[in-house]
């Protein structure tokens, strides 16, 4: 493998996307503040096997394998062991001001199985969980951030933030998690339970008007990238997408949770998961939310490749990845990262060692030596249904016309009997 430099890029107080050799021209420019930190990487020999390596928004990463934010980065503990399996960055469990107010339950997970319902057998297909923010103090986040920082310059970090419609808090937030050396920031505007009376989380994110004040509010203060993180709890998710973008936002990452009811207990006829007898909406995940979440990240990648210089972007893919494949796909539909959550808690932080071995099989299959090599590649395969009927119209004529065969005896020639006699052949 090459080897790689990692050099900080020098911080200034120019426009907040400038990053040394990263020319950016947005599609709206976003409010002026001071340069957002990045890495500059550069390669010093060739490459024997497959590149996993990344850069985005300016940071390298030395594989597009990300931890999702939720337990897996709960604490430093967690989090440690995260960069220590080589997981490309952690994005640590979200955080807010004041945790006294997060209060979670127990149980708090469901899982739905392939075959009858409360089966205890066949595979794992769907996991619901009503778990809320982290309910750690902000302080002792912050301790951890610092640490992790301290023993892993050079490994990504990224802070989950969310708070009340309160601009004060947003950028006291921002700052304080900003003074631990995070590299970036993801934004949860997506947590499908918990506290949308606080207007938090998907509270936020359904609603476009509130989302771009709160978008303004953050990209005026924060001084490294931000990631926009989605739900896919809403009709067309590119209009959220878009103004992330367009206010500022360096990343969109897609799809946080889908709401669910998990099921109901026959035996019981309670729902699950069940707290003293009762249940509530929650967040629904594992690899039945693959197909969904892969039409969302098509539609957010379109979206930014039609009005947007996707170059200057990110698109971080989230949904059901529990193998190199699945990862591979979000990355042919335009994912510069691809986050694993639900995953991990099913088969360990040594999952990532998988990922990277089964992406790099289909890279050598197809002959791609880096991520950017196919990264977009079944784009532009995804069109309208009135052009697949016109495109099918097209192929039918054109099959009839090599089966017509001979218009009359006088065009059979000597050469090409035996292809001649073929084209008439209708079995």
């Amino acid at each position: 493998m090459a080897s790689l430099h990692l050099t900080k890029v020098g911080l200034g107080h120019t426009n907040r996307n400038s990053f040394a050799d990263l020319a950016i021209t947005r599609h709206a420019p976003p409010p002026a503040r001071s340069t957002r930190v990045g890495f500059k990487v550069s390669a010093s020999s060739s490459q024997t096997e497959p590149d996993l390596s990344v850069c985005v928004n300016g940071i390298h990463m030395p594989n597009p394998f990300v931890i999702g934010s939720g337990p897996p980065g709960t604490n430093y503990t967690v989090m440690k062991r995260a960069f220590d399996e080589g997981w490309g960055a952690v994005i640590a469990k979200t955080v807010s001001l004041d945790a006294a107010k997060v209060i979670n339950v127990t149980p708090r997970y469901a899982r739905l199985r392939a075959g009858a319902n409360g089966s205890a057998k066949g595979q794992i297909i769907g996991w619901e969980n009503i778990e809320l923010i982290s309910d750690r103090p902000l302080e002792t986040m912050l301790k951890e951030f610092t640490q992790l920082k301290k023993e892993y310059p050079d490994r990504i970090l990224i802070a989950s933030i969310m708070e009340e419609y309160k601009k004060a808090d947003w950028e006291e937030l921002i700052d304080r998690v900003e003074q631990t050396g995070i590299d970036a920031i993801e934004v949860n505007f997506s947590c499908p339970h918990g506290m949308p009376e606080r207007k938090m989380g998907m509270a936020i994110g359904q609603d476009c008007a509130l989302l771009e004040e709160v978008c303004g509010w953050i990209n005026a203060k924060a001084t490294v990238p931000v990631w926009a993180k989605m739900t896919p709890n809403i009709t067309d998710i590119t209009m959220p997408a878009r103004l992330a973008l367009s206010t500022g936002c360096e990343g969109i990452s897609a799809i946080n949770t889908i709401q669910s009811v998990m099921g109901i207990s026959l035996d019981t006829l309670r729902p699950e998961p069940c707290v003293e007898g009762y249940s509530t909406p929650g967040g629904y995940s594992c690899k039945a939310v693959r197909p969904i979440a892969l039409a969302k990240v098509m539609n957010i990648a379109k979206m930014m490749n039609s009005e947007f210089n996707m170059k200057d972007y990110s698109l971080s893919g989230i949904g059901g990845v529990e193998t190199g494949g699945d990862a591979a796909e979000f990355i042919l539909l335009g994912a510069n990262t691809v986050q694993v959550c639900t995953g991990v808690m099913m088969h360990g932080y040594g999952l990532v060692k998988k990922l990277g071995a089964e992406l790099k099989d289909f890279m050598n299959k197809h002959n791609f030596k880096t991520i950017e090599d196919f990264r977009g590649a079944s784009l532009p395969y995804f069109t309208t249904h009135t052009d697949l009927v016109r495109r099918q119209q097209e192929a039918i004529q054109q099959r009839k016309a090599v089966k017509k065969g001979l218009g009359s005896d006088k065009d059979w020639t000597g050469d090409g009997f035996v292809k001649e006699t073929e084209s008439m052949v209708s079995n």
